[in-house]
């Protein structure tokens, strides 16, 4: 592959003197799907919220294109997150606001852009996710699935080169959940966002990914393609496996 897009090394990260991230150093490719697995607990979540600045690491480095960001100051974090968006696990929608208002929090926020050019960047956005029609309800008015595709509306209404999506598949049902692969598997290939998506949803995995991470005890403990995890004879990886594909 050509040279990461990000490059997490030796990242560390303690709570008191709980260490949940070990020594983490993993590449991500510039327009790959990146499906990151592993038991609850093991610091999925918790290492890719340190990508966007969100948390600071106790020890490591993370570069994201040339510039290393872990000693960035808060100011200084505007360009990096404008890279880089986040898809919440509860979708983390404002209940006060209508669905545009939601997807054009950021741009609000955190922008310079003009109101003309927000409502064109949000109405883009919403038909992206095939939700342009529902543009002035509120969430309480929509179902589960229209929600995350709100969030997800709202993570790439800014451009980013990449997106992180923190269990986009939690509560949703089957056929809800294969429009939200649609969805990434479209953000990927026509407009070349590098997509790291964490669950639990075996079936999305076989479906999305371009390459796997599992992660256990804090550590990337493998990293493969979807046909050798699908091999993998490793006890680790077939426990996961056939305990989360008896759950879907």
């Amino acid at each position: 592959m050509a040279n990461p897009f990000i490059r997490i090394r030796n990242l560390r990260q303690s709570f008191g003197s709980q260490e949940v991230l070990r020594g983490i150093d993993l590449d991500i490719y510039r327009g790959e799907t990146l499906v990151i697995l592993g038991a609850s607990g093991c610091g999925k979540s918790v290492m890719v919220k340190h990508l966007p600045g969100l948390m600071r690491p106790t020890v490591g480095e993370i570069w994201i294109g040339d510039l290393e960001i872990t000693h960035l100051r808060e100011r200084e974090m505007g360009p990096v997150r404008h890279q880089i968006g986040m898809m919440f696990q509860g979708g983390a929608l404002f209940d006060s606001m209508t669905v545009f208002e939601n997807v054009a929090f950021p741009l609000r926020e955190e922008s310079d852009c003009g109101e003309e050019e927000i409502r064109t960047r949000v109405t883009r956005a919403l038909e992206i996710v095939k939700l342009a029609s529902h543009a002035d309800k509120f969430p309480s008015d929509i179902s589960g699935g229209m929600r995350k595709r709100v969030a997800l509306a709202r993570a790439v209404v800014d451009v980013p080169s990449c997106i992180i999506y923190d269990e986009p598949h939690a509560g949703l049902d089957p056929m809800t959940a294969d429009t939200i692969d649609r969805l990434i598997k479209t953000l990927q290939k026509e407009h070349d966002i590098t997509n790291i998506v964490i669950t639990h949803e075996i079936r999305s995995v076989f479906r999305i990914a371009d390459r796997v991470v599992f992660m256990k005890d804090g550590l990337v403990y493998w990293t493969g393609s979807p046909d050798e995890l699908e091999r993998t004879q490793d006890s680790h990886l077939r426990d996961f496996i056939e305990g989360n594909a008896q759950e879907d």
